[in-house]
């Protein structure tokens, strides 16, 4: 049986994520939101190759560490992620500004992931802020 685990930060960092929540008029994304959509994500990795982040309280964009094994409960919970991103540590959903899915995936070599693909994907899902151009997808998170 597993045991529900929660995403937590400090109290600095809880402050810090809180205090750049609030300058935004809009949150557009739950919990349970995030969770369909890191499950579907994962059950179509072979088609989802990169994904990126913005988290709400900083500039870096980081990446998300998603491969077929990923399994809610151990890798990610109701909450958020510990470690499985580049910038290392606890990401909580809630401090995800928005995720970005680039269509080329490796400069070096002709790498691309289908957008458009991807786009569809979220769609059957539910309804979702969605920005989308001939070179990314954005899934926007919060607005301003």
């Amino acid at each position: 049986m597993r045991t529900k685990k929660s995403i937590r930060h400090d109290e600095q960092g809880e402050r810090e994520i809180e205090k750049a929540v609030a300058r935004f008029s809009q949150r557009l994304m739950s919990d349970s939101k995030w969770v369909k959509l890191i499950g579907k994500l994962i059950e179509h990795i072979d088609k989802v190759c990169k994904v990126k982040f913005k988290k709400v309280q900083s500039d870096q964009i980081g990446e998300l560490y998603l491969e077929a094994d990923t399994a809610f409960g151990f890798d990610y919970w109701e909450d958020g992620f510990e470690e499985h991103n580049s910038l290392g540590g606890v990401l909580a959903f809630k401090e995800i500004e928005y995720l970005l899915f680039p269509k080329v995936i490796d400069k070096d070599e002709p790498v691309e992931q289908d957008i458009k693909y991807i786009e569809e994907l979220i769609k059957s899902i539910g309804d979702f802020c969605l920005d989308i151009d001939e070179q990314r997808l954005k899934l926007i998170g919060y607005r301003a």
